[in-house]
């Protein structure tokens, strides 16, 4: 107890019980004096923190004397810290302060919390000025974040500094102590403004510098998921970050990383690049394991069939699971013999269970090409089989185009009735206007070609043709017969081909195919109506339509260049031919400017021998 507080109890015992200074300290000393010592330099005891004796306990108040004419009572709770139970007993030694020196009970006002915190504040107040860390327990959740107990000061943790990531449950850091960084102090509004999350990226960057200069490449670590993209998922290895691309995470297809990816989720990668410039880090998780691909070679067969599941469609194909982490694609083209143009789902389904064949294995690429077709026969190599030319059917007629007929000569297969080939009497696009889709008619199978997996129809062939045979040299009235070379007028173009005149009662077609000998020119569109053409005839109808070719004129063009310079089926192009007629010209040439001189010196020489005779 303070001497002033000695003093001002002697004095007030000496006002309330009437008796002399002398009778109590035993010392000749006037009232007045003492009265003086005791408020010497002190205006008042309320505001101030003086220490008291713990004199009593009980389970909800500690009675304190601090010197004053009556002792004051403080609740107990404000003698322990947050979460923890009180230690107090009696005969403590405390310091409290002093809130009233007498209230309405008669007590001294007292209370511990405000001597802690003005305790609290002093430490707090340097701790800050040096940007040191200050210990502090997490007891209650507030509006925006939560109440921290700096030993005696409340200070406010907002939400955001709680740590480096969001954190869902608060529950494990409660009552607990730990390290906090004040960042704002306000004595006069009693504010204070801590951050757990400053610490932890003080530590976190510590911990970067020494966790970077230990990395390499092949190392194995543990890391939390920190965010998730379409590309892959970022990774802190405690310190560092790491791209775990979609491609490292299993040897599985993943079609994006939150399929088996969440974030927060504690996993363990391998280093697989480094960068120590750019200090970027590349992660895997398959390469934790074994490579699924060694000894694929072995394990499926080229032409051998096996089952599988469809873990994904796209546009162009399906892929199948043959075993866990090993996927071949069936390639649109290889899913029906018949279907064409048609997309994969209509045909397969995902999870589907199927048989397939393997057609390829590329182990450079990680590549197998697989087939859906190549296990069910083949309809086109059955029709070739159960029928033959000549034969008649009976089919739907399945679709109708610029063209011709699509027939349906069995349950998957279609055979195509070319419009020359409907009638022997009407053009081909006369006859095609009577026929219409949906309507079954009977056609005579004029070729089979099942590995172009083509079947050619005729209707026309049903009938004999009412003129009789045609000789292949038959010509129109206009002189024109099969083999000649004539020139034609484009009157309309199609998608399959042009349509031409030739004179004035002719009328012929040039397919698609016969437009050109180089396939990139085969195109309808380069011509327009009215252009002059020359092409080949290469078949005469009865009723005068005309079959002919530009490309057949090109090929006879060629094959005449070459027999006219001499040239055998050697294999050299016509440019090569003309080139080397060419350079033997020019070398004739000069050799017949080089005669004259050597005649002239020839006689100049004759001459020099005479005159030496």
């Amino acid at each position: 107890m303070t001497k002033s507080a000695s003093a001002a109890r002697v004095a007030a015992k000496t006002a309330d019980e009437n008796i002399s200074v002398k009778e109590i300290t035993g010392e000749d000393i006037s009232f007045e004096s003492l009265l003086d010592e005791s408020f010497k330099g002190v205006k008042s005891f309320e505001g101030s923190v003086v220490e008291g004796t713990v004199v009593g306990v009980d389970s909800d108040f500690v009675t304190l004397d601090v010197g004053l004419k009556s002792e004051g009572r403080i609740p107990l709770r404000e003698f322990s810290n947050a979460g923890q139970p009180a230690e107090i007993k009696v005969g403590d030694k405390v310091e409290v302060f002093i809130e009233r020196m007498e209230n309405k009970d008669g007590e001294a006002g007292l209370s511990r919390e405000k001597a802690r915190r003005e305790e609290a504040w002093v430490v707090l107040e340097k701790q800050h000025k040096a940007n040191e860390r200050v210990s502090g327990v997490i007891f209650g959740r507030v509006k925006g974040g939560f109440t921290v107990d700096l030993g005696g000061a409340v200070a406010f943790l907002p939400g955001s500094q709680v740590d480096i990531r969001p954190v869902r449950d608060v529950g494990p850091l409660m009552g607990q102590a730990q390290p906090f960084l004040i960042l704002k102090m306000d004595r006069a509004r009693g504010n204070i403004v801590v951050s757990r999350r400053a610490v932890l990226e003080e530590s976190r960057a510590e911990a970067r510098s020494e966790l970077v200069s230990n990395l390499k490449e092949g190392q194995e670590l543990q890391g939390v998921v920190k965010n998730i993209t379409d590309y892959g998922a970022f990774i802190d290895l405690g310190g560092v970050d790491g791209l775990l691309h979609v491609t490292d995470i299993s040897w599985k297809r993943i079609n994006h990383p939150s399929e088996v990816l969440s974030v927060g989720q504690t996993l363990n990668v391998k280093i697989i690049r480094f960068n120590e410039e750019s200090q970027r880090i590349s992660l895997g998780i398959k390469q934790l394991d074994a490579d699924p691909w060694e000894g694929v070679a072995s394990r499926f067969t080229s032409g051998e069939r096996y089952k599988g599941r469809v873990t994904n469609i796209a546009d162009y194909g399906a892929f199948i699971e043959l075993e866990d982490g090993i996927e071949g694609l069936i390639h649109v083209s290889e899913m029906s013999w018949t279907k064409k143009n048609i997309h994969p789902g209509k045909i397969l389904a995902t999870s589907q269970e199927v048989e397939v064949m393997v057609l390829d294995v590329d182990m450079n690429k990680r590549r197998i090409s697989l087939g859906l077709k190549q296990c069910g026969e083949n309809p086109w190599v059955q029709f070739a089989e159960n029928h033959k030319v000549g034969d008649t059917l009976e089919g739907e007629i399945r679709n109708i185009t610029e063209f011709g007929l699509f027939v349906g000569i069995g349950d998957q297969i279609d055979g195509m009735v070319h419009m020359s080939d409907l009638s022997w009497t009407e053009s081909g696009e006369d006859a095609i206007k009577k026929y219409s889709k949906g309507e079954t008619i009977t056609v005579k199978v004029l070729e089979i070609d099942g590995e172009k997996e083509r079947v050619s129809l005729g209707v026309k062939q049903l009938t004999e043709n009412p003129g009789g045979d045609v000789a292949e040299s038959r010509s129109t009235s206009s002189g024109v017969s099969k083999g000649s070379v004539v020139t034609c007028t484009v009157s309309a173009v199609t998608s399959g081909g042009i349509e031409v005149t030739v004179g004035d009662d002719s009328r012929g077609f040039i397919k698609k195919g016969d437009l050109s000998r180089e396939r990139s020119e085969q195109r309808p569109d380069r011509f327009a109506v009215g252009e002059k053409v020359d092409a080949k005839v290469i078949k005469v109808d009865r009723s005068g339509k005309l079959d002919l070719s530009i490309k057949a004129r090109e090929i006879d063009e060629d094959k005449a260049a070459m027999a006219e310079y001499g040239s055998s089926d050697s294999g050299a192009s016509l440019g090569d031919i003309l080139g080397a007629a060419l350079r033997s010209k020019t070398a004739k040439a000069d050799d017949a400017d080089e005669a004259p001189k050597k005649a002239k010196k020839s006689k100049k020489a004759e001459e020099d021998e005479g005159d030496a005779e």
